[in-house]
């Protein structure tokens, strides 16, 4: 699934991660180091830089369980069913699956809705909605069978032609759908609606009540997994087309019933009965959006899990700290944290001005000494361990002195006619991050760059992201969908994606992911990737932070069940309260 989320601003540690789960910063009041001090650092010390030992990955053909009725994978069952798990929450940007497009929402929508097909706790794809599926020979037409218990919360059964309902409503220019062309663009007739060229996507077709064929447009591996996207969900056409609010208590298919929602105060699910896999084991999961201190609401007993903050790992880490029992570690996520530059609007225009930008941060510095080394610098696109991952890309490593040869030869040279310049990140209240601080002074002290920073409240700048309106754009990070690189190359770079929020554009890349998208030899594939990802680093297209380090999390020694994985939401119909 899609993982736009929203950075902590103060917490460093992940609270989780998968399909981009939305993140909660746990609160922390310690005093803050001084972001010139760690800048005074940089030029006192050296940091060598870290070499990946790992070996290239390569991605792999789909990893499909075999279809069962009872695919999903379970933890063990040691606990009662009943109870109540509580979370510290944010508001949700949308509850409409075909709208969403960040993990504060994606986290509720993936317990309220569902679609054909899931990725399970091993990073697999699963059946869902869909028991069981079949594959043309020429790859292209995907018929799938729809389970018989399949209900909407009200009881309805799940028919095929629900599907053909969602598909052409996600579709719809009505919709305004930030996604569509992204996760089921590939389906025939998609972009044609989408364009206003056709009323009706012609790709897809009930076959009967209990059958869905899907034609795409070529074969492509990485197909299926879109469908795990909750764009490709399924939503109740009664519903939706007789209620105008709809989203305030939605019919959905999933593990828990949107039972209650008042903006600012609470969400509340309640455990689906006749939830078509087997159902969720806790009653209920209540989330708090009325903010607050998360250490201190943990400690209180008042949520059952909690980020850990920089400025709190040390207390937790001693033994002698009661909480220190309640820590989890989980391991580093496929994501990548960045600045996006939009190449067509000044100073961003000229390649070596951003060029030089990049060459001008220390990462090792600020991994080592502003983030504890709870994250790993950043020179490529694709993660550690990620499929198609490249060890060998160098990309553009700390170097002031040739940060200044390219800022002089760039056609903003001069600070006086040097167009301002702003990056936009989420939030409000000031705090943008201890990173950013030190990455802006390292522009001023390396580079004699002044850059400004501009706060907006998360909505909107999800809003006026979709719609390419940032200079440049932080605070964000791209988490994996699905184990391909399509998900982070492709959808991120080429110029035609809706996801590529910069405008970032280069027809020998676009060339080249193109290419990818129908190879069918793994090792050729793999190699057009690393070529597009070279380009696009040497571009300087973006300014990459981060990847995910080990994640920190405080949860009560009685939740079970609750799985972090470097890529999926955690499943909360997997979540139990062992017995005392």
């Amino acid at each position: 699934m899609r993982k736009l989320f929203l950075l902590p601003l103060v917490a460093i540690a992940l609270l989780a991660v998968a399909c981009g789960e939305a993140v909660v910063p746990a609160e922390d009041t310690s005093p803050e180091p001084d972001a010139a001090q760690a800048v005074a650092a940089a030029q006192s010390n050296e940091s060598a830089a870290r070499d990946s030992d790992s070996e290239p990955a390569q991605a792999p053909e789909p990893d499909v369980k075999e279809p069962s009725s009872s695919a999903a994978v379970e933890p063990a069952d040691t606990g009662t069913p009943g109870g109540v798990f509580r979370r510290l929450w944010s508001d949700p940007p949308t509850l409409d699956p075909h709208l969403t497009s960040d993990t504060t929402s994606a986290a509720i929508v993936v317990e309220v809705f569902s679609g054909l097909i899931t990725i399970d706790l091993d990073l697999k794809l699963a059946p869902d909605i869909a028991e069981s599926w079949d594959i043309s020979p020429d790859g292209t037409v995907y018929t799938f069978y729809i389970r018989p218990n399949a209900k909407f919360h009200d009881g309805r059964s799940v028919t095929a032609e629900d599907f053909v309902y969602s598909i052409n409503r996600a579709a719809s220019p009505l919709t305004a759908s930030p996604t569509a062309d992204t996760y089921i663009g590939d389906i025939v007739g998609v972009r044609d609606v989408l364009a206003g060229r056709a009323d009706r996507v012609s790709g897809i077709k009930a076959i009967d009540d209990k059958t869905l064929q899907i034609t795409i447009d070529a074969p492509k591996a990485y197909f299926l997994a879109k469908l795990t996207y909750p764009t490709a969900f399924v939503v109740d056409k009664n519903q939706v087309e007789s209620d105008p609010s709809w989203t305030d208590s939605p019919n959905g298919t999933g593990p828990f019933i949107l039972k209650e929602y008042k903006v600012g105060e609470r969400i509340i699910l309640d455990r689906f009965a006749d939830y078509y896999l087997e159902p969720a084991k806790i009653d209920q999961v209540r989330m708090n959006l009325a903010g607050g201190q998360a250490m201190a609401m943990y400690e209180n007993d008042e949520i059952d899990i909690t980020g850990v903050g920089l400025f709190d790992l040390d207390r937790l880490r001693d033994p002698n700290e009661p909480l220190s029992k309640d820590l989890r570690i989980a391991p580093p996520g496929f994501s990548v944290s960045y600045i996006g530059l939009n190449p067509e609007e000044p100073p961003f225009d000229d390649v070596k001005f951003r060029r030089a930008l990049n060459f001008a941060i220390d990462k090792e510095l600020i991994a080592d000494e502003v983030l504890a080394g709870l994250r790993v610098p950043a020179y490529g696109i694709l993660p550690p361990g990620f499929p198609g991952f490249n060890p060998e890309l160098e990309g553009l490593r700390f170097n002031p002195e040739l940060a200044r040869e390219l800022l002089a030869e760039s056609a903003y040279a001069d600070p006086d006619t040097r167009p301002r310049i702003v990056i936009t990140v989420p939030g409000t209240g000031g705090n943008i991050g201890l990173d950013l601080e030190v990455i802006l002074e390292m522009w001023r002290q390396n580079l004699g760059v002044e850059v400004e920073i501009q706060q907006v409240e998360w909505a909107t700048y999800l809003q006026d992201l979709n719609r390419k309106r940032f200079q440049a754009f932080g605070g964000l990070a791209w988490q994996a969908d699905y184990p391909d690189p399509q998900d982070f190359l492709d959808i991120l770079f080429h110029s035609e994606s809706e996801t590529n929020h910069g405008g970032y554009s280069n027809p020998e890349v676009d060339r080249l992911l193109e290419q990818a998208r129908v190879e069918i030899d793994t090792g050729k594939r793999i190699k057009l990737y690393h070529e597009a990802e070279r380009m696009i680093v040497e571009d300087a297209a973006w300014v990459p932070l981060w990847y995910t380090g080990e994640r920190h999390l405080l949860l009560k020694p009685y939740i079970k069940g609750y799985a972090l994985t470097p890529m999926t939401i955690p499943k909360l119909r997997h979540v139990y309260i062992e017995d005392n």
